[in-house]
């Protein structure tokens, strides 16, 4: 053994210290924000009837999935009522949405230039391994000191812990693309942001939509670890029952959470998927942009080249 010790933890908190010290400002004026977009959403989800928020739930599940899986939609969040933890996952609900919007518009931004650049590429996926194999309870403790308790800080550690897969899968989904397709939009003349957004999304949507669901299901994975830092909802009441050891209030609470899970997980799949309703009206439109970049391509590039005359034979 040596005496020798590379104080890293000491740095880092060297660090957080300066940041805190230096931006709290900032802090508090991105700690204003989020929490006054979950208040509105939770706002908007736990003020109606609890039969109205289920009664749009089923809409949903039906335009989504059909009618059966409408029926299960409105039989899960009827349990939810009768074990009396509906004000608890509305709360989860929001901070779940809240905590998935900031990511999905972060990762998939990100997963564009990881996409169309080499050299993002190459930075941004080491950032992404390390934080995916760092502890999720890590991300607690700067956002805790940041942000203070409550459920910003639970918003702040959901976001960075669930931001990986949608970047990962959007660049995936976009580099999957088939180039010849791309090349005959380059031929048409089409610039690269027209290809993007004519050509690459509309193709790549199906990964992109897989990324955007791993979002949403790691976002309320974190729901228990942040109800730790006093996010509320059912992470709060899972953390209550493990220190009570209150097996009655945890299964309630885990169930409930598993039937949000269930729900998102189907209702976002959906959205990659040609065959239900959402699918087929994402299809549409994307197949409504190609054929309005083919009609307004020039006509010049869309003419064919003129056949070259035969030599007259002698």
């Amino acid at each position: 053994m040596t005496d020798f010790r590379l104080d890293l933890g000491t740095w880092v908190a060297g660090f957080i210290s300066f940041v805190t010290d230096t931006f709290g400002g900032v802090f508090d004026v991105i700690r204003a924000i989020f929490l006054a977009a979950y208040d509105v959403v939770d706002l908007l989800l736990a003020s109606p009837p609890f039969w109205i928020v289920i009664v749009i739930a089923a809409v949903l599940g039906y335009l989504a999935r059909g009618w059966k899986f409408a029926l299960g939609t409105a039989v899960g969040l009827f349990v939810i009522v009768s074990v009396d933890q509906w004000e608890n996952a509305m709360d989860t609900l929001a901070l779940v949405l809240v905590a998935s919007v900031l990511a999905i518009v972060v990762s998939i931004p990100l997963g564009i230039w990881a996409a169309t650049s080499s050299i993002a590429s190459r930075i941004i996926r080491p950032i992404l391994d390390f934080m995916q194999t760092m502890p999720a309870f890590v991300y607690l403790i700067p956002a805790l000191i940041l942000f203070r308790v409550g459920v910003v800080p639970g918003i702040v550690a959901t976001v960075i812990f669930a931001l990986a897969p949608g970047v990962r899968l959007t660049e995936l989904g976009i580099r999957g693309v088939d180039k010849e397709i791309v090349e005959a939009g380059q031929a048409f003349g089409a610039s690269r942001w027209r290809i993007l957004r004519q050509i690459q999304l509309p193709l790549a949507r199906p990964t992109i939509m897989a990324g955007v669901n791993q979002v949403i299901m790691l976002s309320l994975s974190m729901v228990v670890i942040a109800g730790m830092v006093g996010a509320g909802g059912l992470g709060a009441q899972v953390v209550l029952s493990l220190n009570r050891i209150d097996v009655a209030l945890g299964f309630e609470a885990g169930l409930s959470v598993v039937i949000l899970a269930i729900f998102l997980d189907r209702l976002t799949a959906a959205l990659g998927d040609g065959d239900t309703v959402f699918g087929r009206m994402l299809g549409a439109r994307a197949a409504r942009r190609r054929a309005s970049a083919a009609s307004s391509a020039p006509e010049s590039a869309a003419e064919p080249a003129p056949e070259r005359a035969e030599p007259a034979l002698v």
